[in-house]
């Protein structure tokens, strides 16, 4: 977003405030130039002979963004049976698709391996199960490597509590089923958490896995997750993806060199791909003073974007109807009958009832996590790619909210009474 003559506008010079002028607010906005930069980034980060970047797609599942992350060359992290037929639906071949659910049925699982995705597993029970039924299919393992990292507990999935993967300690009773059941393991996987800044704690996890790897002689993959952080405000911390890059292939390559075999690099980055391509446009409806607080109320909720309540995570807010407006301090709230705050005491140029505020980082775990809580419409979704703005999501409608709903007749009166 480049603020040019007192007008925010996106790549191709596309104009924020025409778009909601065109397709209304609240409005998730998403910039393609943004994701292709984030992609090359990481592509260009790795030099490793086989590199394979699958988006984690619970980030945003919207097709036009899968279609698009397939285009450039992407593989897909999916973690239901839901986000692999969205997958397909979208082009990717199902070699190109990792399934890696979490306590789920192996009956999901079955579905899974009829439409021919990798498979993923993060437990012994279902590992016993699936060995008894598809030894022929082989697998992944997901390992926890017992390293807590992450920005906050609710993204950290590494740690020793985690209900996420196998622990390390437990390879012994993974290679006992293993032999019991013939299963071949093709990858072995991990993922510590989200917003990783420490570069020596994830170098740390590697080398758990590493030493998982060597327990099985026909790996052809080992995938690291992710859990890259992008900044979330001006001169924010962000993982150094070059430097990480730099470090993580030179041992990567050595351990191929050791383990004998060129294997592929996974990772699989969501909210490094699309955070930072994505906008939330809304209008204010009330400015209202209490005795010691300015508040911006706003026509959207915790319902549209639930991450400043539910991570407690940071969203730049900008007053983009007033670029050059007086700075002054407001907490900006939601029209849900929650507390749905999206930001405390952030100095914003002044705003009045009208005004359009942009949320940035909007692009991973915001529309995906959306609700219709309080029976609101979930909002509209736009792609601007190479200098136009196309709808790939209609605004929700009243009938949307009851298409599913079945109306029965409670008071009938019972025949024979």
């Amino acid at each position: 977003m480049e603020l040019v003559n007192d007008r925010y506008l996106l790549s191709g010079g596309v104009d924020l405030l025409e778009l909601v002028e065109e397709f209304g607010s609240p409005l998730y906005v998403y910039d393609t130039a943004v994701i292709k930069r984030q992609f090359d980034r990481i592509q260009s980060a790795f030099s490793v002979p086989r590199l394979g970047i699958h988006y984690a797609c619970k980030a945003l599942t919207n097709l036009n963004i899968l279609r698009y992350l397939e285009h450039l060359g992407a593989g897909l992290d999916t973690v239901s049976i839901q986000e692999v037929r969205l997958g397909l639906a979208a082009g990717f071949a199902p070699d190109r698709i990792i399934y890696t659910p979490n306590c789920v049925s192996i009956e999901e699982i079955e579905m899974a391996v009829e439409l021919g995705v990798k498979i993923n597993i993060d437990n012994i029970s279902i590992l016993e199960q699936f060995g008894h039924h598809y030894p022929q299919v082989p697998v992944c393992l997901r390992i926890n490597p017992h390293i807590l990292a992450g920005g906050n507990a609710k993204i950290s999935v590494g740690h020793i509590d985690s209900k996420f993967g196998i622990s390390f300690h437990q390879m012994p009773h993974i290679l006992k089923v293993l032999e019991a059941t013939g299963l071949r393991i093709e990858g072995v996987h991990m993922h510590t958490g989200s917003d990783i800044l420490d570069t020596e704690i994830f170098l740390q996890a590697a080398e758990i896995l590493f030493n998982a790897a060597n327990n099985f002689p026909d790996l052809d993959y080992l995938d690291f997750g992710s859990g890259f952080r992008v900044p979330y405000q001006e001169g924010g911390i962000a993982t150094d993806i070059e430097d990480f890059g730099q470090q993580f292939s030179d041992r990567f390559k050595q351990f191929c060199e050791e383990y004998g075999k060129e294997l592929e690099l996974i990772f699989e980055p969501g909210k490094f791909l699309v955070s930072e391509a994505g906008y939330f446009l809304v209008r204010t409806n009330v400015v209202k003073t209490t005795p010691s607080t300015l508040f911006a109320g706003i026509d959207s909720g915790l319902n549209h974007l639930i991450r400043p309540m539910f991570y407690n995570a940071y969203h730049q807010i900008t007053n983009i109807s007033r670029p050059g407006g007086k700075p002054r301090i407001y907490t900006v709230v939601g029209y849900i009958c929650e507390t749905d705050t999206f930001g405390i005491n952030r100095k914003i140029s002044e705003i009045q009832e009208g005004d359009i505020l942009c949320l940035r980082n909007a692009g991973a775990y915001c529309f995906s996590m959306s609700s219709n809580y309080n029976s609101r419409f979930r909002p509209a979704e736009v792609l601007v790619h190479e200098g136009k703005a196309c709808l790939i999501r209609r605004r929700e409608t009243m009938e949307d909210l009851l298409r599913n709903q079945v109306e029965v007749d409670l008071f009938a009166s019972v025949s024979g009474k």
